[in-house]
């Protein structure tokens, strides 16, 4: 089952799979702010509950360890038992010596490969976890990087139509206000659009 940060990744491609491009492009889209701004909010709050859920996972470490000792001081305990039984009986006292160290050195090393395989199994499991999670992380961080190029290029193609239409809206005002014939070519009187005293002409730069 795939976590609900996975299925926000893929709501977020589908949505950016599914926006219009920007007239006369292949690359730019155009972006309703609303919706990915209420599917990256959902995402940022699920990022903390899905990496404390893989915490927890790699916690799980030293519980699978000690489920790993319990089993192994449970079998030399039983070893231990056995021994001090075959000992008891003084008629096979040699026999029980030597059967008694051969089961405590099985019970041992049954006991240590236990040991080193629950080691393994929880070093796999933690490792699995942070590379998943580091995986959940980089999908956001890419997410996040192309939102913000394409949220950089919408902006970037308003203001260049913004002073489109104000270069056109001022020589339209040149037109209605000519210069007069008896001022010198060039100059333009302070009252009049594109002149000095321009205070109305209106210039965007996009910073």
């Amino acid at each position: 089952m795939s976590s609900r940060i996975e299925q926000l990744i893929d709501e977020i491609e589908e949505y950016i799979d599914g926006c219009k491009y920007q007239p006369l492009s292949n690359s730019k889209i155009i972006v309703n702010k609303e919706e990915i701004d209420e599917l990256l909010r959902e995402l940022r709050m699920k990022t903390p509950d899905e990496i404390k859920r893989y915490q927890k996972i790699i916690s799980n470490k030293e519980a699978i360890l000690n489920d790993a000792r319990a089993k192994a001081e449970a079998l030399i305990n039983d070893a231990t038992l056995h021994t001090n039984e075959l000992i008891n009986e003084h008629e096979i006292m040699q026999q029980a010596y030597a059967q008694a160290n051969e089961v405590v050195k099985m019970a041992t090393q049954q006991a240590q490969e236990i040991l080193d395989n629950a080691t393994i199994e929880a070093n796999n499991v933690r490792m699995a976890a942070m590379q998943y999670t580091d995986d959940i992380l980089a999908n956001v961080e890419n997410l996040m990087n192309q939102t913000i190029r394409t949220t950089a290029d919408h902006y970037e193609s308003f203001i260049g139509a913004l002073n489109h239409y104000n270069d056109v809206v001022n020589a339209n005002r040149v037109e209605l206000n000519p210069p007069e014939p008896d001022k010198f070519i060039g100059e333009l009187p302070e009252d009049t659009p594109g002149g000095n005293g321009g205070a109305d002409s209106l210039n965007l730069d996009l910073i």
